[in-house]
């Protein structure tokens, strides 16, 4: 179990719907946040959760820089989550067209990196009894890749693979790593693509569901969360 009370938290991609459900919930369960986000307006309104951290995930040194300030101003780390996303809509015929460099930065490379980075201070923080955690979501589609979403589902089934690989490393240093696949969720992402236009998406997952389901996971110590596990009751 990892306790949220006092945990010093680190929420990438915070002005997200997904990511402000996760920074308030984590606030009010007593954490320490730093919020990460990209827009310094945007991150004042999410003042009251924690410190800013304005750093837009495509600069070369971005991930070294977002855990440099999270660990000053928290005095190190017990629990990161990587809620910053991005979506593209492509055929296979269409991929070599588009932006793909940003899509696989902002979804696979950056986080794997944050990790990397982040690695000292959980090490720690589970060296001191705190049972660190880093959670992030991937989605259903690092189980499924999708038609139409060729790109984006690569870009996620590499953050996949790699936490899977890192988790298994890293367990050893008592630092878990959490992979959540949750459906499609209503955070009106799909309507803000790089490139492409959406399809027509079933009713998805309500983002407050989605947060409360995650949140329960990072205090009960669960390693995985397959689509099921998002299921609505």
């Amino acid at each position: 179990m990892t306790q949220i009370e006092g945990a010093r938290t680190l929420v990438v991609g915070a002005t997200g719907v997904l990511g402000t459900l996760l920074a308030e919930r984590l606030a009010q369960g007593g954490a320490r946040v730093a919020v990460h986000g990209r827009d310094d307006a945007r991150l004042a309104e999410r003042a009251s959760f924690g410190e800013p951290i304005a750093v837009d995930l495509t600069d070369e040194t971005a991930p070294e820089t977002i855990v440099e300030r999270a660990t000053a101003v928290l005095g190190g780390l017990d629990i990161v989550v990587l809620a910053a996303g991005v979506v593209g809509f492509d055929s296979v015929a269409e991929t070599a067209e588009q932006d793909l460099e940003t899509l696989f930065t902002v979804n696979a490379l950056a986080p794997m990196r944050i990790i990397s980075v982040a690695v000292p201070a959980l090490r720690d923080s589970a060296a001191a009894g705190r049972e660190p955690v880093v959670i992030a979501l991937t989605g259903i589609v690092a189980e499924l890749p999708t038609a139409g979403l060729a790109s984006y589902s690569a870009s996620k089934s590499a953050l996949a693979a790699y936490l899977t690989a890192a988790g298994r490393e890293l367990r050893r240093s008592g630092i878990r790593l959490l992979d959540a696949h949750p459906g499609h969720i209503e955070t009106g992402l799909a309507g803000r693509p790089l490139f492409g236009s959406a399809p027509r998406f079933p009713h998805g997952l309500d983002p407050a569901a989605v947060a409360d389901r995650l949140i329960r996971a990072i205090v009960d110590g669960e390693t995985a969360l397959p689509p099921g596990a998002f299921a609505e009751r």
